[in-house]
C-alpha cells in the first residue's frame, strides 16, 4: 500500500505541477496582451492628441496667412499717404497760385518724394535705353530700323518704364527694339 499511496501522491504533485505551470504560461500571455493593448491604447490617444494638435496648428497658421495677405500692402499705403497729403497741397497751389515756376517746383517736390518713397520700400526703376533686348526683362511693343549698326538688337526708345521690388521684376518695361 505504501507504493500506492506514493504513486498517488506522486500524480497529485504532477498534476498539481502542471496545473501550475499551465498557469503561469497563460500568465505571461495575458499580462503581454494586456501590455500590448495598454501600449496600443496610449499610442492611440498620442495619434489623436497629435492629430487635433495639427489641425489647430493648420487652422492658425491659414488665419495667420489670411491676416497677412489682407494687411500685405498697408505699409506702402501709409507711406504714400504723405505723398497724397503733397499732393493735396500742390494742387491747392495750383488754383492760388499763378506763378508757373513755383508751380513747377512744387509739382517736382512731390515727383521727387513719391519715387524717394517707393525707393525706400524697395521699388527700383529698370534702365532699358540703350541696353540689348532681354525677353525676361522687356516687352517689344514695336520694331523700327535702327538708326545705326550699333544699335540692331538695342533698346530704341521706352514706352513704359520697367520696375524692380527687392530685384525681383514686378513691371516689365515696354519698349520699341531697333532691327
Amino acid at each position: 500500500m505504501e507504493d500506492k499511496e506514493i504513486l498517488e501522491k506522486n500524480d497529485t504533485i504532477n498534476e498539481t505541477l502542471e496545473n501550475n505551470t499551465d498557469e503561469n504560461a497563460a500568465t505571461p500571455e495575458v499580462s503581454e496582451v494586456e501590455k500590448l493593448t495598454a501600449e496600443l491604447s496610449e499610442q492611440k490617444d498620442k495619434y489623436l492628441r497629435l492629430m487635433a494638435e495639427f489641425d489647430n496648428f493648420r487652422r492658425r497658421t491659414a488665419k495667420e496667412r489670411l491676416e497677412l495677405i489682407q494687411t500685405a500692402g498697408k505699409d506702402i499705403v501709409v507711406s504714400l499717404l504723405d505723398v497724397l497729403d503733397d499732393c493735396d497741397r500742390a494742387e491747392k497751389q495750383l488754383q492760388s497760385n499763378a506763378d508757373i515756376a513755383v508751380q513747377k517746383e512744387g509739382i517736382q517736390l512731390v515727383f521727387n518724394k513719391i519715387r524717394s518713397t517707393l525707393q525706400a520700400k524697395g521699388v527700383k526703376a529698370m534702365e532699358s535705353i540703350h541696353t540689348e533686348f532681354d525677353a525676361e526683362k522687356h516687352e517689344a511693343i514695336t520694331e523700327i530700323p535702327a538708326p545705326n549698326a550699333k544699335l540692331k538688337g538695342k533698346v530704341l526708345d521706352e514706352v513704359m518704364k520697367g520696375y524692380y521690388l527687392n530685384d525681383k521684376i514686378v513691371r516689365f518695361a515696354k519698349v520699341v527694339v531697333g532691327n
